[in-house]
């Protein structure tokens, strides 16, 4: 699987101001939310999920711990985790302006922009299950004013940007610690399938953290017009997986 290009990005002035509109500091509720809410032990069923890696995996795309940090590195930087990135800084900037129009273009956005009946099971499963579970343990005004104007599926970075800009949690942390748990549950995917020990697991991960700093940096400032992926081999494997024989993952 080959690196794609870079995506194209909109650096104006306005853009750039957008990324750093919100202080970036973290208060201790503020935390707790975020740790909780990304947290493997959040009921979204994040764990059922591996984005087609379980395909890669049974291809013989992915064998160890460094042909699994290339994968999903580039799933990142020019696939999936980028795209999410910019959907959650345009759907937490919507919110946090009141903007109900651009929200529930957002939205409309986000869900239809998966390559896979699977990857669009799987980010709107998740996004349906955080909104109830956020809703009944942490309400807001935002998450009920989400539901009042959008009806449609419910993409999982949109349901979680709408969550942690109705609870005040400031954007660029709140995008970091997003990606940063989508990092760990493709890796976790592919701890269990190589298999993989727990070590590499987080040599993995460790290596993986410019990438996440990175991708959420651009996400930042980049137009809605301008989103984009280039991973045809991870897009196919997401197609191929619901046709194996055998099966741990729902995608």
């Amino acid at each position: 699987m080959r690196r794609g290009p870079k995506m194209c990005e909109s650096r104006s002035p306005q853009a750039l101001q957008g990324g750093r509109e919100q202080a970036q500091t973290l208060g201790p509720a503020s935390l707790h939310r975020l740790m909780a809410w990304l947290s493997p032990s959040y009921p979204v069923g994040a764990f059922s999920y591996s984005s087609g890696i379980e395909w890669a995996v049974e291809a013989g795309d992915i064998t160890n711990a460094a042909s699994l940090r290339e994968w999903i590195a580039i799933m990142i930087e020019n696939g999936a985790g980028f795209c999410d990135a910019v959907f959650f800084a345009h759907a937490h900037r919507a919110v946090a302006r009141n903007d109900d129009a651009s929200l529930i273009a957002v939205a409309e956005l986000a869900a239809a922009f998966v390559p896979s009946k699977e990857r669009h099971l799987e980010t709107t499963a998740q996004g349906r299950a955080f909104m109830e579970v956020t809703g009944a343990a942490w309400p807001c005004v935002a998450l009920d004013r989400f539901r009042e104007v959008w009806s449609g599926p419910v993409a999982y970075p949109v349901a979680v940007a709408v969550a942690c800009a109705g609870h005040g949690l400031p954007l660029e942390p709140a995008a970091q610690a997003f990606l940063h748990a989508m990092t760990t549950n493709l890796i976790s995917a592919g701890v269990r399938l190589i298999p993989l020990g727990q070590t590499d697991g987080q040599r993995v991960l460790a290596a993986l953290g410019p990438v996440i700093d990175a991708t959420v940096e651009r996400g930042l400032v980049t137009a809605l017009d301008d989103i984009g992926g280039a991973t045809p081999r991870a897009d196919i494997a997401s197609m191929r997986h619901e046709t194996q024989y055998t099966r741990l993952f729902r995608s």
